[in-house]
């Protein structure tokens, strides 16, 4: 069977959060809730920027489409690690695995791709104003947030790929609560140095580029918002941004520290931690991020849950 490159297992072991059964209740009703919050609030500011013509802008349609990836985002892992905790089996099937593996590979490059283009949207907005309505109008977003589904859906199509090129011989614990990319790769008995080598230069693309270009897209805004002499120019500059700002921080800050550091400097229980932060916590706080900043969204909320029964949506 030489030169067979299919995997001689058939699932994998996910060890999670927790191996004790009093911490794993625990765990699950947190999840639960959080997952329920996520989701429901997600869920709202799609709801109240469909319904209020007002929010009908680039800015707010961005948030729609990111509000949806974040929905998507947190369903990728949170349904099956909470089953793991009713059912007490923490297997997971090959396929299920790869199914896990691609779906969160695009749901998170389409959160890195959405924050840059929504950076740029800022930029165009506050930077060349005189600009913004010709540059972004109903065609471009659309076509721009389409790129960025496809983008992001090409490059988790190409890594779980590759991983099923991958052997598995006998070690089939996953020291995580989802099937993480790079972790399923390390359990591999096979040369993996093409994966890494697809990991870093698509996941370049994927992460670093659309970082770069938030950060070129903020340094433009800060050097815009210094120029405006009123202070309270600057104020309502700041809080148009202020809350994209906060989100980018949130979903880069722990995305860099399990991705980008050496490994050595940290231990799997901090990449967990780290990931639990950038796949559950971030999502569930965007919502709040959002609303609680921004008085436009505040104004939809109170509209969606005032709004009388029976009226069209």
């Amino acid at each position: 069977m030489e030169g067979e490159n299919h995997s001689k297992v058939s699932e994998f072991i996910l060890l999670g959060l927790s191996d004790q059964p009093e911490q794993e209740r625990i765990l699950f009703l947190v999840f639960l809730l959080m997952y329920l919050i996520s989701g429901l609030g997600n869920l709202l500011i799609i709801l109240a920027i469909r319904t209020d013509s007002r929010l009908h802008t680039p800015m707010y349609f961005f948030l729609t489409n990111l509000s949806l990836v974040d929905i998507c985002f947190t369903s990728t892992t949170i349904p099956k690690m909470l089953v793991n905790y009713i059912s007490g089996n923490k297997a997971i099937l090959y396929i299920s695995c790869l199914a896990q593996v691609f779906f969160f590979s695009w749901f998170a490059g389409l959160d890195s791709i959405l924050l840059s283009s929504m950076a740029y949207d800022r930029y165009m907005a506050i930077c060349a104003p005189l600009h913004y309505t010709m540059v972004m109008t109903p065609r471009v977003c659309v076509l721009l947030v389409a790129v960025c589904w496809v983008w992001a859906c090409a490059n988790a199509l190409t890594h779980t790929t590759l991983l099923t090129q991958l052997s598995f011989c006998g070690h089939t614990e996953i020291p995580h609560f989802f099937c993480d990319l790079n972790v399923v790769i390390r359990l591999a008995c096979s040369d993996t140095f093409i994966n890494d080598l697809v990991i870093y230069t698509m996941g370049g693309l994927t992460a670093v580029i659309p970082f770069i270009g938030i950060l070129i897209s903020y340094i433009h805004i800060f050097v815009s918002v210094l120029r405006i002499p009123s202070a309270g120019g600057k104020r309502k500059v700041f809080s148009t941004c202020g809350s994209h700002l906060t989100v980018v921080c949130l979903f880069y800050g722990t995305i860099i520290g399990v991705y980008f550091n050496p490994a050595s400097t940290h231990t799997a229980l901090q990449d967990t931690a780290s990931a639990v932060m950038y796949t559950i916590v971030t999502p569930m706080l965007n919502p709040f991020i959002y609303s609680l900043r921004n008085n436009d969204m505040k104004g939809a909320l109170r509209m969606l849950f005032t709004r009388k029964p029976g009226l069209s949506l």
